[in-house]
């Protein structure tokens, strides 16, 4: 009974911590968001009282479709083909932007992988060596792509080329971080038990961590490929190639039809992409059934 009695109390006493607890984070949170908010003049009245303007907005962007001329030719207002006329530019500009993103990405991911291993605490890479390389990719992931791809817009001009640097940069900072915690958080009773038998470094890494990490990595890789499209969408509003500058050059005319169009064909990719990202790491993790 005192057992019972003596477990309560202390649980009781837990719970009213952990109440205690969370109620001043809370209020903590809220200081820090208002006191934030004040700082950035960020009013939620304003906001409130501009959220019309932002329904007008996508209202105009909706195109005018008519039932009787649905099928008509591109010359006919009110229908499909009047709606997508600008289809065979926006196609290659789409195809243009995933190129972008995945040339990107599977540089980025290789790079970010031996930056990784040679960065990581557990891999035996000399103290140096470790340091500048996060030293590094902490400078490269500080760097947003939009400034980078402005900086290569002003290097290289308007283009591709900036769009890939700019995403490739980034990327290879955020990768190499998750992927240098990831190899760090790993078992390492395989790679002592390798040790045991004699095992170089090359080995403990080649059989004992990959195998480990190899999931967390391709799960990094495909969710960077996601960003890296929407981000190299971004970037093409400063010039930086891709369907971005078409949604720009959109925007900047009042063409309200062809933003509605643009919009839905990125709407349509990125979820492709998404889904198609999903079955492809899926596939690859079980070797390929």
């Amino acid at each position: 009974m005192n057992t019972n009695t003596s477990f309560e109390q202390y649980y009781q006493n837990i719970r009213m911590r952990q109440k205690r607890d969370t109620v001043a984070w809370s209020l903590v949170l809220l200081a820090l968001y208002f006191t934030a908010g004040n700082a950035a003049e960020f009013n939620l009245n304003t906001i409130w009282h501009s959220l019309p303007n932002f329904f007008d907005y996508m209202r105009e962007t909706m195109p005018t479709l008519h039932v009787s001329t649905l099928f008509a030719d591109s010359h006919t207002k009110g229908s499909l083909a009047y709606w997508g006329y600008r289809l065979p530019i926006q196609l290659p500009l789409i195809w243009e932007t995933l190129q972008l993103a995945l040339a990107a990405s599977l540089v980025s991911f290789v790079l970010a992988t031996v930056f990784a291993f040679l960065a990581a605490g557990n891999t035996w890479s000399p103290p140096l060596v470790r340091f500048g390389i996060r030293a590094l990719v902490a400078f490269l992931r500080t760097m947003p792509e939009l400034a980078w791809a402005v900086i290569f817009v002003m290097a290289f001009g308007i283009g591709a080329i900036p769009g890939f640097l700019a995403l490739m940069l980034h990327t290879v900072g955020s990768l190499t971080k998750l992927f240098y915690e990831a190899i760090e958080s790993a078992n390492d009773r395989p790679v002592r038990g390798l040790a045991a038998c004699g095992a170089s470094h090359f080995q403990r890494v080649r059989f004992a961590l990959w195998p480990q990490v190899k999931p967390l990595f391709l799960s990094y890789g495909f969710m960077r490929l996601e960003i890296n499209f929407r981000s190299s969408t971004i970037l093409g509003l400063v010039g930086a190639g891709g369907i971005g500058q078409e949604l720009m050059t959109n925007i900047k005319l009042d063409r309200y039809d062809q933003v509605s169009i643009t919009l839905l064909l990125i709407i349509v990719v990125v979820a492709a992409l998404d889904t198609l990202s999903g079955r492809l790491r899926q596939w690859v993790l079980e070797g390929g059934k």
